[in-house]
C-alpha cells in the first residue's frame, strides 16, 4: 500500500520561519533593512517567497513595510512596548481568570515551562514563554479574546528578545511563571491573576525604565 509523502513546508513558510528566528535571536537587528535579493540568496529561493514571507511578518508586527525604505525589522522603543504590553495587561489577567473559572487543564502550561527551562537559545525560550502564556488564556471560552491576544504574541516576543539582549532577566521571569502556575494549581484565581498582572508589568518597567526611549541590539 502506497503512502502519500509528508507535506513539505512551502518556500514562503520556510523563509518566514527562518527570518522570524533570526529576528528573535538578534541575527537580524531592529531597524535592519530586509533586502529581498539578499534574503533570496541567503535561503536559496526566488524573491517571490521572500516577498510573501515579509508581508506575513509585517502582518504580525515583526517587520515594517515602507514604500520608500522597503522592509525593515521593526524597531522596539518604549512607545511600541507600552502599546503591546498595555493590551496584555488589560486582557491576559482577565482571560486567565476565565480559564481557571472554567476548570481548564494546566498541563500545557507545565509542559511549556519545562520547554523554556530546556531551551537552547533565546528564540526557543521566547517561543516556550509565549506558549506558557497562551496556554493560560486560550481556554478562556471567548475565541475573540484569545485571538486578540494571539495578535500581539510576536510583537511581545520581539520586545522581550530585544530587552534580554541588554537585561537578560529570563531566570527571574521563569520564577514568576512558576509562581503563577503554583497559584493556579492551588485554585487561587485572584492570586494567579494578580501575579500574572505583576509579572507583565514588572518586565515592562525593568526593560523600559522611565526616561528610556529605545532598545537596540548591541
Amino acid at each position: 500500500m502506497a503512502f502519500a509523502p509528508s507535506p513539505i513546508p512551502s518556500r514562503t513558510q520556510y523563509v518566514q520561519e527562518a527570518v522570524k528566528h533570526a529576528i528573535l535571536t538578534g541575527g537580524l537587528s531592529p531597524g535592519q533593512p530586509l533586502v529581498e535579493t539578499e534574503l533570496a540568496a541567503r535561503f536559496g529561493v526566488s524573491k517571490t517567497p521572500v516577498r510573501e514571507a515579509l508581508k506575513t511578518l509585517a502582518g504580525t508586527g515583526l517587520v515594517v513595510m515602507s514604500q520608500y525604505k522597503g522592509a525593515t525589522v521593526r524597531t522596539v522603543d518604549a512607545a511600541m512596548a507600552h502599546e503591546v504590553y498595555d493590551v496584555r495587561l488589560l486582557l491576559e489577567p482577565a482571560a486567565l481568570r476565565r480559564s481557571l473559572g472554567r476548570g481548564a487543564s494546566l498541563e500545557p502550561a507545565r509542559e511549556a515551562l519545562l520547554r523554556a527551562d530546556q531551551a537552547a537559545d533565546r528564540a526557543e525560550r521566547s517561543l516556550a514563554n509565549r506558549e506558557f502564556h497562551r496556554s493560560l488564556y486560550l481556554p478562556c471560552g471567548n475565541p475573540l479574546l484569545a485571538r486578540m491576544l494571539d495578535d500581539v504574541r510576536d510583537q511581545a516576543a520581539l520586545v522581550s528578545t530585544v530587552a534580554w539582549a541588554t537585561v537578560p532577566s529570563w531566570e527571574r521571569e521563569a520564577g514568576e511563571h512558576r509562581e503563577i502556575l503554583r497559584l493556579a494549581l492551588a485554585g487561587d484565581i485572584d492570586g494567579a491573576s494578580g501575579a500574572l498582572h505583576d509579572h507583565i508589568a514588572s518586565f515592562l518597567h525593568r526593560a523600559f525604565p522611565e526616561g528610556e526611549t529605545t532598545h537596540e541590539e548591541p
